[in-house]
């Protein structure tokens, strides 16, 4: 027990500012749809009245990189289509999340070619990653609610910021700049 537990009228919560920021950002996401094949067909059915997504406080997909904080990469990214993608994880307010949705943004699915990006991890850091082929909406839900408490748990004042350089595939944390 807390030192102020049981000090108050029973209508007054106490608490922090981390956990405040922390839950108004896990329940409002804004996502922006980046479909690009068969994944996205499911992540519009999670948008539906059947599995309902705005649940989540998600139901709001925006088109714009400058208006969303989570960024669904949904279906088979080609290496044509990677600088295009960075660009519009660039152009997303801090903080951002990523969910990769389905094979073939995982990790290439059935294509293994040279045009077919082998993971989205190569290109932006993923914080989910939603599998099958094509995942169902009941996927897509249960890895929001997995992002929903990593959010939870991050430190939402003090949170650092990643980048992943040229050529490399893992995301670098990058420190204080003073």
């Amino acid at each position: 027990m807390g030192v102020i537990d049981h000090r108050f009228a029973d209508n007054i919560i106490t608490t922090n500012l981390d956990t405040v920021l922390a839950w108004a950002r896990k329940n409002s996401l804004w996502p922006m749809s980046f479909g690009l094949a068969c994944c996205a067909i499911e992540m519009i059915a999670a948008g539906g009245s059947r599995f309902d997504i705005s649940r989540f406080g998600s139901e709001v997909f925006r088109a714009s990189p400058r208006q969303s904080d989570l960024m669904i990469v949904a279906g088979t990214v080609t290496k044509k289509m990677a600088p295009v993608l960075r660009r519009l994880y660039d152009q997303m307010p801090e903080p951002k999340w990523v969910i990769s949705m389905g094979s073939c943004s995982n990790a290439g699915g059935p294509f293994p070619t040279y045009s077919v990006l082998q993971g989205v991890d190569k290109v932006v850091p993923v914080d989910v990653y939603v599998s099958g082929c094509p995942p169902r909406p009941e996927a897509l839900l249960y890895g929001l609610m997995r992002l929903q408490d990593k959010i939870s748990r991050e430190s939402t004042v003090f949170r650092k910021e990643r980048w992943i350089p040229a050529g490399g595939t893992e995301p670098i944390v990058v420190e204080d700049r003073g």
